[in-house]
Formats: structure tokens, C-alpha cells, sequence
């Protein structure tokens, strides 16, 4: 479980809808993340949106995980 003091918040700047990825963009840096970790199971996002994540290191990259639109 993540802490609460973890989460970031950001901007989507990129998404494939056929791939299902995505890019968020923070004041922290860019995170890609994958349409699974859209929390409202939608598996798709807007490019635009402002959306919550809390990063997370897997296969030596950080993600954005737990992806709330706003």
C-alpha cells in the first residue's frame, strides 16, 4: 500500500489507445504508466486531464501507479 505522502499529481501529456500507455508529466518529472492503472477501470484517459499517481520502480524505471483522474 502506498503513503499518502507519495502521490503526485500531473497532467497526461500522452496516450496510445491502441498500445494502452501513457505519459504523465509532473513538477517531478515524466512517468509512463499503463491502462491498468487507470483506477476507474476505464482503461482510457484524455490527453489534458489532471489526474493523482504515486510513483513506482519496476524493471529499473519509475511509473505512475494507482492513476485518479480528477
Amino acid at each position: 500500500m502506498n503513503n499518502s505522502s507519495n502521490q503526485l499529481f500531473g497532467t497526461v501529456v500522452e496516450f496510445d489507445h491502441h498500445r494502452g500507455l501513457g505519459m504523465v508529466e509532473s513538477s517531478d518529472g515524466r512517468y509512463v504508466f499503463h491502462c491498468a492503472e487507470i483506477t476507474d477501470e476505464s482503461r482510457d484517459v484524455a490527453v489534458g486531464a489532471s489526474v493523482s499517481f504515486f510513483p513506482v520502480e519496476r524493471f529499473g524505471l519509475l511509473e505512475a501507479s494507482q492513476v485518479v483522474k480528477l
